[in-house]
């Protein structure tokens, strides 16, 4: 099919709720293919409801995401729990938006975003789904925290978008999925007012799908030894 018929299939997909991953299935072409016009329906979406960025449904944290991070106070952001945050997973930080789809539909993503060290480690969606879809799907995406809670869109805006500009500095890219959900988060411009870190270092601890002599290497590029801490597990 031309580049028009699979621009229609693809809006086509996507009004039935499908994921861009599902749509790429469905249509057997590359998600970078469907990656890319998807997020084109999105834009000519919003310009054609002439309000800029669909609204904001709804949007959450883990709680506990302040551990050992610098917040700037004049932004009156709280962490509901600050010590929830459980040994293995302090600076990693659950981040899950949605904005409305339809009247009642929603455009859901979400956001694993390593706040020490490597910046966005993972991410969902966008999925379409309505409003039992969307509770159901939170419950399962903060299942191995301590708990969430709401929170302000540009507080999860400088998570993410501020943990990646750290992560940056340090040497690591955002997962390669995180360019098809970012458009979720909204725009964001500026410095974040949150210093990245644990206690304002980088610090790495290993994951259980990381080569954490890969990050290892990349961190001793820009940084000596005695600048970054970090944990791995023995070999």
């Amino acid at each position: 099919m031309d580049s028009a018929e699979l621009k229609e299939r693809v809006r086509e997909l996507r009004g039935q709720g499908r994921s861009p991953k599902e749509i790429a299935r469905e249509l057997k072409v590359p998600p970078s293919v469907v990656a890319p016009i998807v997020r084109a329906i999105g834009a000519e979406s919003a310009e054609l409801a002439g309000a800029g960025e669909p609204e904001v449904a709804g949007c959450w944290i883990s709680t506990g995401w302040s551990a050992r991070l610098g917040v700037d106070p004049a932004r009156g952001w709280v962490d509901e729990a600050p010590g929830s945050a459980a040994e293995g997973i302090e600076g990693m930080v659950c981040v899950l938006v949605a904005r409305r789809h339809t009247w009642d539909r929603v455009t859901v993503a979400g956001y694993l975003a390593d706040a020490y060290c490597l910046g966005v480690k993972n991410s969902i969606g966008p999925d379409v789904l309505d409003e039992r879809g969307l509770r159901r799907f939170r419950e399962y995406f903060f299942g191995e925290y301590a708990g969430w809670q709401e929170a302000p869109i540009e507080l999860a805006q400088h998570l993410v978008f501020g943990s990646i500009d750290y992560a940056r500095t340090l040497g690591f890219e955002p997962h390669e999925d995180f360019a098809t959900v970012s458009d979720v988060l909204g725009k964001w411009e500026g410095d974040a007012a949150i210093t990245f870190g644990r206690d304002g270092r980088p610090f790495y601890m290993q994951g259980p799908h990381d080569d954490p002599g890969k990050v290892l290497r990349i961190l001793r590029r820009t940084l000596s030894d005695d600048e970054f801490d970090y944990v791995i597990a023995a070999p």
